[in-house]
């Protein structure tokens, strides 16, 4: 199985381990990691049988102004920026456990602008790859609706009652 981290996040892997198929034709992703999981099935020519998006980053529903305030904290103190994005990915939770690496201006921008291809989503589900995406309904990230709403005719979605971004129930340990 290949595995794709959040952003800011070492190790998240963790989190999911009740939901990952540990399998050499699974990829999966969380978060940031969802959309840098889905650019690599989408590109390789390997066989890929599972693409697993744990709380993909959706954004394409916001405005500019939001990404534009994102960016600015971020500029602004990264720390802080990061340690905010790290405690609200555990919210309503506290988060311990988790082990954080300063993000990049880049990588914040990519994750807020990416805009999730409908097209390609298709022909991954011609190409046979089953989708599963994973959400929590507490989530304080990105709008639970709206990525649902996007990705349920792809695959099966997968929503936790009382789960956070890191579609957690409790503290993240």
């Amino acid at each position: 199985m290949r595995y794709f981290s959040g952003f800011s996040l070492v190790d998240d892997q963790k989190f999911f381990t009740a939901y990952l198929v540990d399998s050499e034709y699974t990829v999966s992703g969380f978060s940031y990691g969802a959309i840098k999981a889905f650019e690599y099935v989408r590109h390789t020519n390997r066989r890929i049988d599972r693409l697993q998006l744990f709380s993909p980053a959706f954004f394409q529903n916001r405005d500019v102004r939001f990404k534009r305030l994102q960016l600015l904290g971020f500029c602004k103190d990264a720390d802080a920026y990061v340690q905010q994005f790290t405690s609200n990915c555990c919210a309503p939770f506290k988060c311990k456990n988790i082990t954080i690496k300063k993000g990049s201006y880049e990588a914040l921008q990519e994750l807020l602008e990416y805009v999730w291809d409908r097209d390609a989503l298709e022909a991954l589900c011609r190409r046979g790859v089953i989708l599963e995406m994973y959400f929590g309904s507490e989530d304080a990230i990105v709008d639970v609706a709206a990525a649902k709403a996007f990705f349920q005719p792809f695959g099966t979605t997968f929503f936790i009652n009382g789960a956070s971004h890191l579609l957690q129930r409790e503290e993240c340990v």
